[in-house]
Parts: C-alpha cells; sequence; structure tokens
C-alpha cells in the first residue's frame, strides 16, 4: 500500500512510550502518532487515551526522507467548540455594589447580511483606536513627568 500525506490508514496500537504510541498499519508498515497529535485537548499521559492493542483510524501528516510515518488521531476528530462568554457576576470592593461583567467578544466582521452599515463599522474602529491612543498617550506622559529621581537644573 502507497502511502502519502493526508491518506487516512486503520491500524493497531503495538507500543506506548512517554511521548506518543507507534501504530502497525493495516496493509503493513508502522506509523508514530505523537502525544500533541492523541486529542484535541491536553494530554498529560498517553494511557488515558490509547492501549496497546486499541484499534485506531489516523491521518497520515507526514513522511519523512526515512520513510518514517507521523500519524495524527487530532486530524480526523471534529473540533472542540469554542465556549460562548457568560455573564459573570461581580462585587466592587471599594462600594459593596454589584456588577454585572461581561467576557470581552472581538468585533463581528463585516457582512452585508448583518445590516450594520460599513460607515458604522468604520466610526466604532475609529472610536475605539483613538481611545486606545489616549489610553497609550496618557501613560507614556506619566512615565515622562513622575520621574522624581531626575535633578533639576
Amino acid at each position: 500500500m502507497q502511502l502519502c500525506v493526508g491518506t487516512v490508514v486503520e491500524g493497531k496500537v503495538s507500543k506506548i512510550t512517554g511521548f506518543g504510541a507507534f501504530v502497525d498499519i493495516d496493509g503493513g508498515g508502522s506509523g508514530m502518532v505523537h502525544i500533541s497529535e492523541v486529542a484535541n485537548t491536553y494530554v498529560k499521559d498517553i494511557n488515558d487515551h490509547l492501549k496497546v492493542g486499541d484499534a485506531v483510524k489516523a491521518k497520515v501528516v507526514a513522511i519523512n526522507e526515512n520513510n518514517k510515518i507521523a500519524l495524527s488521531i487530532k486530524a480526523l476528530l471534529p473540533p472542540e467548540p469554542k465556549p460562548q462568554p457568560q455573564k459573570r457576576e461581580s462585587r466592587d470592593n471599594r462600594t459593596g455594589r454589584r456588577s454585572n461583567t461581561y467576557v470581552y467578544q472581538p468585533p463581528k466582521p463585516y457582512s452585508p447580511d448583518t445590516g450594520d452599515a460599513f460607515e458604522d463599522m468604520m466610526a466604532r474602529f475609529k472610536r475605539s483606536s483613538d481611545d486606545k491612543i489616549s489610553d497609550l498617550t496618557r501613560v507614556i506622559d506619566n512615565r515622562r513627568g513622575g520621574n522624581s529621581r531626575r535633578s533639576k537644573k
């Protein structure tokens, strides 16, 4: 069986090491699944995900000049859903009042379907840009004028 990058193969786990798992590919040959290519989440111990003798399906991600085959199980998994920002309630330490804070969401890209006019989007961008510039200018001015170690002549 001729393998190339992007091919999906099936096989059985033959050996597990601290850095990955070796897979005997059906049809001949073997490849290695690096620990970072086992799951969509962080894998501290590969033994939590794979055991010797497990049947796996993997994608060929690389073949080097020595015909060593790099495999990825993660490439065949559906992507992790992104968590939705949640409203959090917190207390202001100075006043003891409750305030609602939101997790930052980046601005949505312009789309003719949303009904936002391009001019409105540019006005919001300009306003936020001006705010950022004024904050930076204020910080720089405070640093320049607030240094008491300078001798006055």
